[in-house]
């Protein structure tokens, strides 16, 4: 038992290696941690069962066989009574199992005789089935006691290789699960943000002052006409302050009457058009949070919906969804596709979680609830999520420590040791 988990330890250290750790510090570290528990397991993995499955606990020629009944019932403690391996009936003596789970709290359950000759609880046992048992049993005039670990979905990692495999917790509490829709856009000038630079009389064209992508103020001059009526020079001045999209001319050239030269875009702000299709659009309305992301480097920045266009995008039969992002550093560039997350209703809830905390173990979702140095996987039954948060409606309670970050690693830990699931 030692050997599995030195090889669940060293396991552990090459994946957090992986992360960037030390493989050598981490394999050393672990390997140290499991070989100090791997007595007080390994005690638990020889002890004998009975005939029912359950645990052996003997003294004084008196035996106790304790189990856990849950063969397509609610899990309760389940036990039989000996004298000099004979046995007796279960109104020979009484049996009581206390519990002490990991954060110590501590449940009592009391064993009552039944008609199939064994003595059990009638309260169940809560997942996980992971404590420090203690088991008093009297029979006739004679008191009987004893201990041991009867853990399952725990392992031990020293704080120090926490830290450097970026192993993170944080406490359960309130928060807000939101109603999320992810969209794609499109982002576009703002009308009546676009202007034309245009000659107002005939002639050649003198001198051109810009040049595409060029920022420029307005009533700066940007090109030189001579004009045909007069012979003399004008000059053409931008109408706004903008960045050069076009420049239509060429030096030499003849500007016609209301000859676009240039044409200017003021792009400090853009609309994100954003595209919502079939039964979504219904659920969308002006006011609500939007948080648009530029899909080239993953920058997110937070807006609200100003609109929903009333017609139908032609080419895609969508509905628009407009809404206006700031671009002061220019990174935001017209025509290029974001994607989007609108938000349509934020539900307040009591408990939630990341969902970076969420795994799945035995069929069942668990999240890794910390206590020192220890890590034990606590089932837990969910509610509402979004698309980075989840309620939890029963197994956590408010502050409990839970790993939101690296938990995969925790569960492999639990997996290799062969503890996620052994009563």
């Amino acid at each position: 038992m030692k050997s599995s988990h030195l090889i669940s330890a060293l396991a552990l250290a090459l994946s957090l290696a992986a992360c960037g750790g030390d493989a050598d510090d981490h394999a050393n570290e672990a390997a140290g941690e499991h070989a100090a528990e791997a007595s007080g397991e390994h005690a638990e993995a020889e002890a004998a069962t009975g005939e029912h499955g359950g645990r052996l606990l003997e003294q004084d020629g008196y035996r106790v066989e304790l189990a856990m009944a849950e063969d397509g019932t609610p899990p309760r403690f389940q036990a039989w009574l000996y004298q000099d391996g004979e046995p007796l009936p279960s109104t020979a003596g009484k049996v009581e199992v206390r519990v002490t789970r990991l954060g110590g709290q501590a449940v009592s359950y009391t064993l009552t005789p039944q008609e199939d000759g064994s003595l059990a609880a009638i309260d169940t046992v809560a997942e996980p089935h992971s404590f420090d048992v203690e088991a008093l049993a009297s029979i006739g005039d004679k008191m009987l006691r004893w201990e041991y670990p009867s853990y399952e979905g725990r392992t031990i990692i020293a704080a120090a290789t926490a830290e450097k495999s970026g192993i993170e917790v944080q406490p359960v509490g309130p928060g807000v699960i939101a109603d999320e829709h992810e969209v794609q856009g499109l982002l576009t000038p703002i009308e009546g943000r676009v202007a034309e630079v245009t000659a107002r009389f005939p002639g050649p064209i003198r001198s051109l002052r810009a040049n595409v992508g060029d920022q420029v103020r307005s009533g700066q001059t940007l090109a030189t006409i001579e004009s045909n009526l007069s012979l003399s020079n004008y000059s053409v001045a931008a109408p706004i302050s903008g960045v050069v999209t076009a420049r239509n001319a060429s030096v030499g050239g003849l500007a016609g009457e209301g000859m676009a030269l240039f044409e200017i875009a003021d792009l400090s702000q853009l609309w994100v058009d954003l595209h919502i299709f079939g039964a979504d659009a219904q659920h969308i309305r002006p006011g609500v949070p939007v948080a648009v992301t530029r899909m080239s480097d993953g920058k997110t920045v937070d807006t609200m919906l100003e609109r929903v266009l009333p017609g139908m995008a032609t080419a895609s039969q969508s509905t628009v969804a407009r809404a206006t992002i700031d671009n002061s550093d220019g990174l935001w560039r017209p025509g290029s596709a974001v994607k989007a997350r609108i938000t349509v209703e934020q539900q307040p809830v009591e408990l939630m979680v990341p969902l970076t905390a969420l795994q799945t173990m035995g069929g069942e979702e668990v999240v890794f609830v910390r206590v020192g140095e220890a890590y034990q996987a606590q089932p837990v039954e969910v509610g509402q999520r979004d698309g980075q948060r989840v309620e939890i409606t029963a197994g956590l309670n408010k502050g409990d420590q839970v790993v939101v970050e690296e938990s995969y690693l925790i569960k492999a830990d639990i997996e290799k040791s062969g503890a996620s699931h052994a009563h």
